[in-house]
């Protein structure tokens, strides 16, 4: 089933050509179906590139969404122009009486920084606070899986000595889990972090329960048992050069980053790595819109609190 996007995003043409199903929001009006409503707050500076990532993810679904671009308005992006936000992205201040099924937090380069120094914070926050009554399900990803957890549960970052960049190997804890049906015992999926949080901590919350996990990685997946937060610290919606896209990044930058761990032949990065997360990723993501968004949440969004 396809996600309704508007008609001119530039991803849209991007995974129309990769056979994505991408429906305009001209034809979704004439279908009588409610379509779930997604918000993605994307914090990421390459826009268009993790809108990509996400939709695609997204697409693979027997549900109709409806999705809607949220920025965050007290933060001036360097990599994105303004009048590409003005165009697709909507604020806050434009979402705040409206309710959704679902909404997804993306990562943000910021991990190193304590949340509070982060320019948006206050904003962020007002945004988590929110979604509380007004979110039936909120999945966060990486750098917003980092913040959600401090703001929601008091969970503590810490920094890494190295950057946590690679394809790591992770177990299944809770096998009958609704958000790990189909998953096998052990997969793998992209880290690309500089922050982490301790098992320890996760597991004395007892409103959370911690899903999948890495000896090399650490946390991977974690689910309040309410079903209304998700925090996954990988990329499952990474795409084969992310990585690699990033590695190089960083040398440029003058950061001299270890080479990604478990991704390159042979250790080395001018060969193409290949791909094993992306059937993990596909069932993570539909799982979450199955089973902790269109069976459990009502049909009339008002009744969301």
């Amino acid at each position: 089933m396809p996600v309704k996007v508007l008609e001119n995003l530039p991803a849209k043409k991007i995974l129309e050509s990769e056979g994505v199903f991408i429906i305009t929001t001209e034809r979704a009006e004439h279908q009588d179906i409610r379509p779930l409503k997604i918000l993605i707050l994307n914090l990421m500076p390459e826009k268009t590139e993790t809108e990509v990532q996400l939709l695609r993810l997204l697409a693979n679904s027997p549900l109709q969404m409806e999705v809607e671009l949220l920025q965050a308005a007290t933060h001036i992006t360097k990599n994105t122009a303004a009048e590409y936000l003005d165009q697709f992205y909507t604020t806050f201040d434009e979402v705040r009486n409206q309710k959704f099924d679902g909404m997804i937090i993306t990562g943000a380069p910021v991990e190193l920084m304590p949340f509070e120094e982060v320019d948006y914070w206050q904003e962020l926050s007002t945004i988590l606070e929110w979604s509380k009554k007004n979110v039936f399900s909120v999945l966060h990803i990486c750098w917003g899986a980092l913040a959600g957890l401090y703001y929601h549960y008091g969970v503590e970052k810490y920094a890494l000595h190295n950057k946590m960049s690679g394809v790591f190997k992770h177990k299944t804890l809770i096998k009958e889990h609704p958000l790990l049906r189909g998953f096998d015992d052990v997969f793998y999926a992209p880290h690309s972090r500089n922050s982490d949080v301790k098992r320890e901590n996760i597991e004395e919350v007892a409103e959370l329960e911690l899903l999948a996990y890495s000896d090399e990685a650490g946390v991977y997946l974690v689910a309040s048992k309410n079903k209304r937060q998700v925090f996954v610290f990988g990329h499952g919606e990474y795409d084969r050069e992310t990585l690699a896209n990033e590695y190089s990044r960083d040398i440029k930058n003058g950061l001299n980053p270890e080479i990604p761990k478990h991704y390159f032949p042979s250790d080395n990065p001018g060969k193409s790595p290949d791909t094993n997360w992306r059937s993990h990723g596909n069932m993570l993501f539909a799982n979450w819109l199955n089973y902790f968004i269109y069976q459990e949440t009502p049909y009339d969004l008002d009744e969301i609190c």
